[in-house]
């Protein structure tokens, strides 16, 4: 007896639908195939095991304004978190450094994928590096914590809101709207635009973001189908890396209104963490750094920035609800 093919896919893959989270999706469907032969490809007049769903969020439809002042991280995963409850999706596709701290009831992380690059990437046609920038020049970021990054080092420079999707931002700078942007190294790697980019920024010289460079995968707690399917694709570094600079944000209860930023690395099992707050105008910095074992990254997360608001006091976080 020949077995029915399939008419409905084994996982639906939700995601927005700008290039780079299409990219992310798409080496999210890949790894699935690769690690699932019954993902790999549909049978005979079955359908596609796995299928994707663009969704767009409310962070896509608001360009004109500041993540800000519209609401924050959540403004581009809660469409898909909502359709992930519904049952429309089993799984979705995210940049990790968008992702809330606290996800809502009934949905988990288990899956971060093999981390890219962490850095930010310089963009410019006209020098080659942040220092070379004559003073008065734009830079043109949707990020409070490169901006006050910048304005730290450059405070004769101008930062302004540059929001859009890489090919829109790459486009604006062309047409001299701004003289500079920054940019994910990882976000360009993804797409294939690394000839686009000026020069990398060290890590010494601008702490990344909160996960950056990583990519999570987040599903229903009870979909134990989901959750065996997405199990070989988790790296166990990148993972704990991850779990300890979003332990860091949030201790300090951090989102878009706030410039923090955090860095883990590993040696083995040892954790190398690196935090780091500073005000929006650039004026103020507040930054420490711990040493232990894997293990204990999330404890020295959280200390560190126990740490930080002790140093800073809470009226350095008044910029939070202003």
């Amino acid at each position: 007896m020949t077995a029915k093919p399939n008419t409905q896919p084994t996982i639906r893959i939700g995601t927005r639908g700008s290039p780079l989270a299409l990219a992310q999706t798409y080496e999210t469907r890949e790894r699935l195939a690769a690690a699932w032969p019954d993902l790999a490809q549909p049978p005979v007049g079955g359908v596609d095991p796995v299928e994707i769903e663009v969704i767009k969020t409310t962070g896509d439809m608001v360009l004109d304004r500041p993540l800000s002042e519209i609401g924050g991280k959540g403004l581009f995963t809660r469409e898909l978190d909502e359709a992930m409850l519904d049952g429309r999706i089993r799984i979705a596709v995210h940049s990790m450094k968008d992702v809330p701290t606290y996800l809502p009831d009934g949905i988990i992380l288990p899956c971060i994928l093999p981390r890219e690059d962490v850095r930010d990437a310089f963009i410019c046609l006209k020098a080659k590096s942040i220092a070379d920038l004559p003073a008065g020049s734009v830079i043109g970021s949707s990020s409070l914590r490169r901006g006050a990054q910048i304005l730290n080092r450059r405070p004769d420079l101008k930062v302004v809101n540059f929001r859009g999707n890489v090919q829109t931002r790459m486009r604006k700078l062309e047409e001299g709207v701004v003289d500079a942007t920054l940019l994910a190294m990882a976000g360009m790697r993804r797409l294939g635009l690394e000839k686009h980019i000026t020069g990398s920024i060290e890590t010494e010289d601008m702490l990344p973001a909160v996960a950056q460079g990583a990519i999570g995968i987040t599903c229903r707690a009870d979909d134990e189908e989901a959750l065996r399917y997405l199990e070989p694709l988790n790296c166990k570094d990148s993972f704990d890396r991850v779990a300890a600079e979003r332990a860091f944000l949030t201790k300090l209860d951090g989102s878009c209104r706030t410039p923090i930023a955090a860095l883990a690395t590993l040696d083995g099992d040892q954790m190398f963490f690196r935090g780091l707050i500073v005000s929006p105008d650039g004026k103020t910095v507040h930054s420490t750094s711990r040493t232990g074992t894997r293990a204990d990254g999330v404890a020295m997360a959280i200390d560190a920035a126990e740490e930080l608001f002790k140093a800073a006091g809470p009226g350095f976080f008044d910029f939070m609800t202003s």
